[in-house]
């Protein structure tokens, strides 16, 4: 196995999120290969000079990616990585989120709760095709329907979006559509790949959700590019799917 990469403690990236990146960078590498057991919270804890909680906190995001899986009484093991090509597509011109919040005329409000340059996680750099360790621009957001928690999202945009999107004040401000703000800053969605599985969130997502942390929830990547195919944006989105069932339409009228 690679040496451990070190934590960078000078680095507003929090521990936990940097320890999340060394960790996904063996698992997708095959280093740790699917189905074999991670290091023992301890070893963790002793190999990168990290206390439990942060090290419990990394795994437990791990899990809410669908990329290791909790076998009780035995540990953390790899899960099989999500490929590129793997789980539905689901596109439509408005995007899926879009659309399935705006299903049924039911009244949704937005709170931003975090936003502001960051150091993109592996898997953003990854799908955004931006060498690891990129800045980007980190949104994070909670909707609710009719006043009641619903889906939780991350969206991670690269470099060049982020005089765009920290200029967009009604974005910022949950008043406004981001990827509007993209289509309109020359970005427009020409096509996306969404993979769906369940996963249980971890309890800062459970916590915004108002869901125990035994609650699955289903967990939607995005990664959104161009007509000329540029990368613009990944999401990661937690629904709460007793709120916001998963639709899915399909026109056969393009196809092959």
């Amino acid at each position: 196995m690679a040496p451990a990469r070190a934590i960078d403690r000078q680095s507003t990236t929090p521990y936990y999120q940097q320890l999340v990146g060394a960790l996904e960078q063996r698992l997708t590498a095959g280093e740790i290969p699917t189905g074999q057991r991670l290091p023992s919270e301890n070893d963790l804890c002793k190999e990168f000079g990290l206390s439990r909680a942060t090290v419990r906190q990394a795994l437990q995001v791990l899990e809410s990616q669908g990329l290791v899986t909790r076998i009780a009484n035995r540990g953390v093991f790899a899960a099989q990585p999500p490929a590129a090509d793997d789980g539905w597509t689901i596109q439509q011109p408005q995007g899926f989120l879009e659309n399935a919040l705006g299903h049924r005329n039911r009244s949704v409000a937005t709170v931003v709760l975090r936003h502001g340059p960051a150091i993109l996680p592996a898997f953003a750099c990854r799908n955004l095709q931006v060498p690891e360790h990129t800045g980007g621009y980190e949104l994070v957001r909670l909707r609710t329907l009719n006043g009641v928690p619903a889906l939780y999202s991350i969206n991670y945009s690269p470099p060049e979006l982020v005089p765009v999107i920290a200029a967009s004040a009604e974005v910022l401000e949950g008043q406004a559509s981001l990827s509007q703000a993209l289509a309109d800053a020359g970005y427009p969605l020409g096509g996306a790949h969404r993979s769906v599985r369940a996963v249980a969130p971890t309890p800062e997502i459970a916590a915004a959700l108002d869901i125990d942390r035994t609650t699955p929830t289903l967990h939607i990547r995005s990664t959104s590019w161009t007509p000329a195919g540029q990368r613009f944006d990944v999401y990661d989105t937690w629904v709460r799917s007793d709120i916001v069932p998963l639709e899915v339409n399909v026109d056969a009228t393009g196809g092959a």
